[in-house]
C-alpha cells in the first residue's frame, strides 16, 4: 500500500473513531441528563409528600369537631310526599321573592340556587318550609364561627337542596347578610347517619358555611358540605 493510500485510510479511520466518540460522549450527556431528571422529580416529588403531610397535619391539629343536637333530619322528597300545609311566602315565584324580608340569602352559581333564609325564631325558619338556620349557628360576621343550613332535596317544591350532590371542591357559595355579601369555598364532603345529630368537621380558625341535606340514594345518611370563606 502507498503511503498517500495509507494516510487516506488513517484519516479516514480517524475520522470514524472520532464520529464515533462524539456519539458515545453525546449518548453519555443523554443519559447524565436522563438520570439529572428522574433525580430531581423524585426529589420534587418527596418535597411535595412532604409538604403534603405537614399541611395534612397543619389541618388536622387545627380541625375542631362540633356535635350539633336536636338537628332535623332532611328527606328526600317527591312531589307526592311534599307537606300540605304549603305556606303563603313558598307561593311567591323566583321573580317576585322580595330578599329583603330574610335574614339572610344563599347562593350557589354551580346549581343556580338562590333562597333566603329566617333566623332561629321564625317560624318560616322550619325545614318543611324554607332553607333552615340549625341551632348552634353563627351568622357570617362572626369571625371564625359556623352557619348552618339545611333543606330537603328531591323534586318536592321545598327540596331547596335538590342539587347539591352535582357540587365539587372548590366551587363558590355566597351569603349576603346585613348588607354584605360574603364568599366560600367548597373544601369538603362527608356523610353522616340521620340520627338527629350533625357532626361538623372543620378548621376552627376559618369562617365556615355548612351546608346539609339527604344523601342521593340513601334513606339512612346525610351529606355534610364544609366550605371556607375566602
Amino acid at each position: 500500500m502507498s503511503n498517500q493510500k495509507k494516510n487516506k485510510f488513517n484519516k479516514k479511520f480517524n475520522n470514524i473513531k472520532l464520529k464515533k466518540s462524539h456519539i458515545c460522549l453525546f449518548g453519555s450527556l443523554l443519559v447524565m441528563l436522563g438520570l439529572f431528571i428522574l433525580s430531581y422529580n423524585h426529589i420534587m416529588q418527596l418535597k411535595l409528600n412532604l409538604f403534603s403531610d405537614m399541611q395534612l397535619s397543619f389541618d388536622q391539629e387545627n380541625n375542631i369537631e362540633e356535635i350539633i343536637d336536636g338537628v332535623p333530619s332532611a328527606l328526600h322528597l317527591s312531589k307526592s310526599e311534599q307537606p300540605t300545609d304549603k305556606v303563603e311566602e313558598n307561593n311567591e315565584s323566583e321573580n317576585q321573592i322580595n330578599y329583603s324580608k330574610y335574614l339572610g340569602v344563599l347562593e350557589i352559581p354551580r346549581i343556580s340556587l338562590k333562597r333566603g333564609f329566617y333566623g332561629l325564631d321564625s317560624k318560616y325558619n322550619n325545614i318543611n318550609y324554607n332553607v333552615t338556620v340549625v341551632g348552634g349557628s353563627n351568622m357570617p360576621d362572626v369571625n371564625n364561627g359556623n352557619l348552618i343550613l339545611m333543606a330537603h332535596s328531591g323534586d318536592a317544591y321545598i327540596s331547596y337542596f335538590a342539587y347539591l350532590y352535582l357540587l365539587k371542591i372548590g366551587n363558590y357559595a355566597y351569603v349576603t347578610y346585613q348588607g354584605t355579601t360574603y364568599k366560600y369555598q367548597l373544601v369538603n364532603i362527608y356523610n353522616i347517619p340521620k340520627n338527629g345529630t350533625a357532626v361538623i368537621n372543620r378548621n376552627k380558625d376559618k369562617t365556615t358555611l355548612t351546608l346539609i341535606t339527604c344523601t342521593k340514594n340513601s334513606d339512612t345518611e346525610q351529606t355534610v358540605y364544609i366550605l371556607e370563606r375566602v
